[in-house]
């Protein structure tokens, strides 16, 4: 199947930002950053924010870019999929506070907003009445 210029542009845009995501995120594990003062470790905390910003923009950008029809299903697919990772977020952090869950890192709503994104796709098909 044919890609769009709009989706080719977008997978570079992922593989782009993803890859230094993931780079950051390797360097800070292997323990690279360690020994770094204070200061530092809040530049690299904020450093591996901006690829998922990135990301997010390049979502934005498909969707304003794509023709009326993929660009509405994708907004829609945008929408639920944050409202739907909010949720379940707040309902564990609420789980934490009142019920003694497990603490899971705030850092956990990027992966889980794309796990919902993938999971809304069915029902964001159908355009709301």
């Amino acid at each position: 199947m044919e890609q769009t210029p709009q989706a080719k542009t977008y997978i570079t845009r992922t593989f782009m930002f993803m890859g230094i995501y993931v780079l950051i995120n390797i360097v800070a594990i292997a323990g690279t950053m360690d020994g770094l003062p204070p200061p530092a470790r809040w530049l690299v905390s904020f450093m591996v924010s901006l690829p998922i910003a990135g990301q997010i923009w390049a979502t934005l950008v498909m969707i304003r870019d794509s023709d009326e029809f993929i660009g509405a299903f994708l907004a829609r697919q945008f929408i639920l999929a944050s409202g739907v990772a909010m949720a379940l977020f707040s309902a564990w952090g609420f789980a934490e506070s009142y019920a003694g869950a497990a603490h899971v890192p705030g850092w956990m709503i990027y992966p889980l907003f794309w796990a919902c994104f993938g999971l809304v796709a069915p029902f964001a098909r159908k355009p709301a009445k």
